[in-house]
């Protein structure tokens, strides 16, 4: 079957626009991709190998995005000696557990997550995964993501930077740098799949500044751009964020990024909360995206960000294009 027609909704949401609600509405897809849609008035003739849904007492609406998870952390999100630490002392304690998982945990988490968000209306995820305990990969995410159905964008994290160079991991969970990088191209060549609506993309995304070389997040751009792939990182989450840029590279966040080349239509941030109006202006000129993450952002109490002067007509859209 090639194509799909739901009938008889209650309500089509569109999203349009306009922002239209048909209501007894109809949409049409066809390969994958929604070819029509309409009032009931509307509705078209289609003949052949079509599967027909009937959308009485139903709500049909897009397929939910999800810009930023960590699904490995669905195994440790009830740890309650956590729960009241901001960022760096929630990672700390976390650090502690973290190193303990193994594939079988983070092909579990990820199927745990994915489930989740699929029965929220969730259709697409992206998945920062920035470190790789023994005997971990990429691919067991991505394989896990694959038995639940819904369209993934894997992204190969990383984190080299530990505590005796000034970071904030452990030096046990940090990779070496050109190790990272031959796993990304690694990663890219066995699932990166470029199509309009792949299920599969891969994404380079070193987990953040405090984590991280300088010159390791300027190759990864490199990388990103070499294949024509996106990048994702931590910016600028809460003050210790912003404190640590301040104090180890005499700069804000956002000039920090702009830097290293981790600007531009084909970068997203996570977080954000604690960008300054320079920072907004950079980003909006730029068109840079950013992952608004209000439930995490209000649990490390790291504050509240700038959305409504983000996602202002004038300024820039919230979610990467």
């Amino acid at each position: 079957i090639t194509s799909t027609l739901i009938k008889n909704a209650d309500v089509v949401v569109t999203m349009d626009q306009d922002r239209r609600e048909l209501a007894g509405g109809f949409v049409l897809i066809k390969d994958g991709v929604v070819a029509d849609l309409g009032e009931a008035a509307a509705l078209p003739q289609v003949a052949g190998d079509v599967s027909i849904v009937d959308g009485a007492g139903c709500v049909v609406t897009p397929g939910l995005v999800n810009t930023h998870h960590h699904l490995f952390q669905c195994l440790t999100r009830a740890v309650p000696q956590v729960a009241s630490k901001p960022l760096f002392g929630w990672l700390t304690a976390l650090y502690q557990i973290w190193p303990k998982l193994r594939p079988e945990d983070f092909a579990l988490a990820a199927q745990v997550g994915l489930s989740e968000l699929a029965l929220s209306g969730c259709t697409m995820s992206s998945d920062h995964q920035y470190f790789f305990p023994e005997g971990v990969r990429l691919d067991d995410t991505i394989e896990a993501a694959k038995s639940v159905g819904v369209r993934f964008h894997a992204t190969r994290g990383s984190m080299s930077i530990g505590a005796s160079g000034g970071g904030l991991p452990p030096d046990s969970m940090v990779e070496n740098e050109d190790a990272i990088l031959a796993d990304c191209e690694r990663v890219i060549a066995a699932f990166h799949d470029p199509e309009p609506g792949a299920m599969v993309q891969v994404a380079v995304a070193p987990c953040s500044p405090f984590s991280v070389s300088k010159e390791l997040m300027a190759q990864s751009a490199a990388l990103a751009r070499k294949h024509g792939l996106r990048l994702h990182t931590h910016l600028a989450e809460n003050d210790e964020d912003v404190r640590y840029s301040l104090e180890h590279f005499g700069c804000r966040p956002g000039q920090y990024a702009e830097e290293l080349g981790w600007v531009g239509e084909d970068v997203w941030h996570a977080h954000c909360v604690q960008l300054d109006h320079e920072e907004v202006d950079l980003f909006a000129r730029t068109k840079t995206g950013v992952a608004h993450c209000p439930y995490s952002n209000s649990r490390l109490g790291s504050g509240i960000a700038p959305i409504a002067s983000m996602s202002a007509p004038t300024v820039f859209p919230v979610l990467p294009p």
